[in-house]
């Protein structure tokens, strides 16, 4: 009986895996969002509808080793992103407390963006079964729709990597 009940909640969590993976495709409208930064202001994607294209790094957590790879990657090469028109930022579901301490300890020159209650997360399609953000990249153009989603981030080289993705998508430079 308990391995009946271990492959019913296997063959769950990998449905709800699945499921939750292909909620947003490129193309797709992206889920508008209204959420708080560690710079204390608010963001919403309907601000840059029509301006600017916004990209958006979610992460697992706050003071992990890779976390702080990338969002240092960000803050120390982040010129790289800012010759281009987009606004860009890192979000994951830690309260916004953590996150503005992650912000100051690792020098970050953007927002962090804190989604506790998880329903953006959910949305763009991001929420691990086990309650974290997965590492994942969503480019948006200017339009508002889903240009990238790039699921294979790497820490180390995220800054240089978010702006080759730019210039190949076609964003202009500023």
């Amino acid at each position: 009986m308990n391995r009946f009940k271990y492959l019913v909640a296997a063959a769950a969590f990998v449905a709800a895996t699945l499921a939750q993976a292909g909620e947003l495709a490129v193309g797709d409208p992206a889920p508008d969002f209204s959420l708080p930064g560690s710079d204390g202001q608010t963001y919403s994607l309907a601000d840059y509808r029509g301006r600017q294209a916004v990209v958006i790094a979610w992460f697992p957590r706050a003071f992990t080793s890779g976390c702080t790879v990338e969002c240092k990657s960000l803050a120390e090469k982040g010129h790289l992103i800012r010759e281009y028109d987009v606004s860009y930022f890192m979000a994951s579901v830690d309260p916004l407390a953590d996150n503005i301490g992650f912000a100051e300890e690792t020098g970050a020159d953007f927002p962090l963006l804190s989604d506790p209650e998880k329903s953006t997360a959910r949305a763009y399609g991001v929420l691990h079964a086990m309650g974290f953000a997965r590492r994942e990249t969503i480019y948006i153009g200017k339009d508002g729709r889903v240009l990238k989603i790039d699921d294979q981030v790497n820490p180390a080289t995220s800054a240089e990597d978010m702006a080759a993705t730019l210039g190949q998508l076609g964003v202009a430079r500023r």
